[in-house]
């Protein structure tokens, strides 16, 4: 065992140097910490976030998660929340080390550290030389104006070196960037750095710093393994509040599948009790001489409640990136599933007493699934491990998660046996899994807008992005028919768009026609539009004297397609539009790579 000292002055000593802990206050603790020099955190207020899922889960209610990037300038960006100080804790003296305290093993100690300390020790001497501040310059944009970018922001984050010269950090620290810095503890020095892969599902990424420089003393952390309930982790990182770095103390309360904030994704999480604040985005929890997961997210409107990404989802997103060379995502098998608990609707489907399993409701037509499996199935085991009539299967110790984490885990094109019960039979079937992309998406960081304007109309694919653009109660406040498909409507087709009339720009040419805005476009001259590109062939086919627009709710729009294409020019000069279409539609793919390459830098 390590001790420190020889007397109760020289532990006190120890305590007080220029560390920044972050210690809860206890009930019933008149001084509001046992340990003298450690001063309380202060409440914090939060603006709520609002999330939905992009499967199962289509609430409007209000997220109570938040991500921990920590901002310069408020943004109203829908998937990001501030955290708004009443007052500092900390100090900006950089710490050094232990100088001054003499550490033996052979003398005897008084007092001696709990274990619980001890590891906030050992997790700060890993820190001092691995973890760094991250520094983000980013636009995102406006998707009601998709050919413009939204003003800058600048953000900050936390991120650790791992093997390899690599920093890993939250993908949400470095979303719609344009310029990404970083420092490591104790140099005045910041490094320009370069992002290599983005997970936004998982909400991790990698960046890569070219000078040399910067890596001199950098140690790398390696990773754990899932730590089991009550066990005591130690998050390192800068959240708000102070420069230096910041060590928060607590145990592990929960593990279990959880809503991802920033992709809005349910992968597997670790909740905590520390009080992880806006900044210690990306920074590693730390346990014993490993990590054990990565901050990312608070639930907000609590006190001391974080959670950390933990190791087999941080292992999966770094094992696609070597494997492939970029992220993979997770795999997905397709289906929306019903839990079978009630007993008469075990019997409906002849499910036998010792049989358990969940019911297939519905199937994602472009999954593997959709060959081999039917509405109404059961699945009573999934490789093997069977599932509970709650969809739950056995996790370590008496403890139990839902079965999507072993779909989730699994590598895209692997295969997965599934047992299934059909008519009072029992089959087993194999199903080779991939990543899913929803009809709407969810999230579009780190890329353009699509859009093509003809005759002053505006047409987009719909995004959850757009309706995000009608503020933080998009759900209520977005158009109500839109909202309902982009959470439930499914793909039924490869590369198929929910294309959309967003907007018309007024003009002699389109009057009366500005009522028909926020419509999904079905045909253009006859012909079901499959996506944006295809709706921008149909329309400059140019074989036909009108173009005609059928959209939903059974109306049309018709337009004289060589005085349509004199008034575009002139509306968008008049807009001051550089273009009539975004780069992605251009058939010079070479220019289009370039451009959004340069956009990423």
């Amino acid at each position: 065992m390590l001790r420190i000292g020889s007397t109760l002055r020289a532990s006190r000593r120890l305590l007080n140097r220029q560390l920044h802990f972050q210690c809860p206050i206890v009930a019933g603790d008149s001084a509001g910490s046992a340990i003298s020099g450690i001063a309380p955190v202060h409440h914090r207020r939060f603006i709520p976030f609002n999330y939905s899922s992009n499967f199962e889960n289509t609430s409007a209610s209000a997220s109570f998660f938040s991500t921990l990037s920590s901002n310069s300038s408020i943004s109203t960006a829908p998937h990001t929340e501030r955290a708004e100080e009443n007052d500092s804790v900390g100090s900006n003296v950089p710490v050094h080390g232990y100088a001054g305290v003499a550490l033996s093993e052979a003398e005897p100690v008084t007092p001696r550290l709990s274990d619980g300390m001890l590891n906030a020790y050992l997790a700060i001497e890993l820190a001092l030389d691995s973890v760094v501040k991250i520094f983000t310059v980013s636009s995102s944009p406006n998707y009601f104006l998709p050919w413009q970018n939204k003003s800058q922001r600048e953000t900050t984050g936390s991120g650790f070196a791992i093997a390899g010269k690599r920093i890993l950090t939250n993908a949400h620290v470095v979303a719609d960037h344009t310029f990404v810095l970083v420092r490591k503890h104790g140099s005045p020095t910041k490094y320009r750095a370069t992002v290599q892969a983005v997970g936004h599902e998982c909400d991790l990424a990698i960046l890569v710093v070219e000078s040399e420089e910067f890596w001199e003393g950098i140690n790398s952390l390696e990773l754990g393994d899932v730590p089991f309930l009550q066990e005591a982790v130690s998050v390192v990182g800068y959240p708000q509040g102070g420069d230096n770095i910041s060590v928060t103390k607590g145990v592990v309360s929960r593990v279990e599948p959880t809503q991802y904030v920033h992709g809005a994704s349910q992968l597997l999480a670790i909740q905590i009790d520390a009080a992880i604040n806006p900044g210690n985005s990306g920074g590693p929890a730390i346990m014993g001489d490993k990590v054990a997961g990565v901050a990312f997210q608070n639930l907000s409107g609590a006190e001391n409640i974080g959670y950390i990404i933990p190791v087999p989802v941080i292992k999966h997103f770094i094992a696609g990136v070597e494997e492939r060379g970029e992220y993979v995502g997770f795999c997905s098998l397709g289906l929306s599933c019903q839990p079978t608990e009630n007993a008469q609707i075990r019997e409906y489907f002849q499910m036998q007493s010792k049989l358990t399993g969940v019911l297939v409701s519905r199937i994602n037509p472009l999954s593997d699934a959709s060959r081999v499996l039917k509405k109404d199935d059961i699945i009573l085991s999934f490789d093997g491990v069977p599932i509970a009539n709650d969809g739950t299967v056995p996790f370590r110790n008496r403890e139990r998660i839902t079965f999507d984490h072993l779909v989730s885990m699994k590598k895209p094109n692997e295969t997965a046996e599934l047992k299934v019960l059909r008519n009072g039979e029992v089959h087993e079937f194999k199903i080779i899994l991939h990543p899913l992309q929803p009809l709407v998406p969810v999230h579009q960081f780190d890329k353009l807008p699509s859009y093509f304007i003809f005759a002053g109309l505006v047409f987009i694919p719909l995004t959850q992005p757009f309706l995000h653009e009608y503020g933080e109660e998009w759900y209520n406040t977005s158009p109500r028919r839109l909202c309902e498909r982009a959470l439930r409507e499914l793909p039924k087709k490869p590369g198929e768009q929910f294309i959309i009339l967003s907007q018309v720009l007024m003009d002699d040419i389109n009057a009366g026609y500005e009522r028909l805005a926020e419509l999904q476009v079905k045909k253009v001259n006859g012909v079901e539009v499959l996506n944006l590109k295809h709706l921008r062939q149909l329309v400059e086919d140019g074989n036909q004297k009108n173009v005609r627009f059928d959209l939903d709710d059974e109306r049309v729009i018709v337009l004289n397609y060589e005085s349509a294409r004199i008034a575009t020019s002139r509306i968008l000069k008049r807009h001051r539009i550089p273009r009539a279409m975004s780069i992605d539609l251009t058939d010079d793919q070479n220019a289009a790579a370039e451009l959004q390459s340069a956009c990423s830098i």
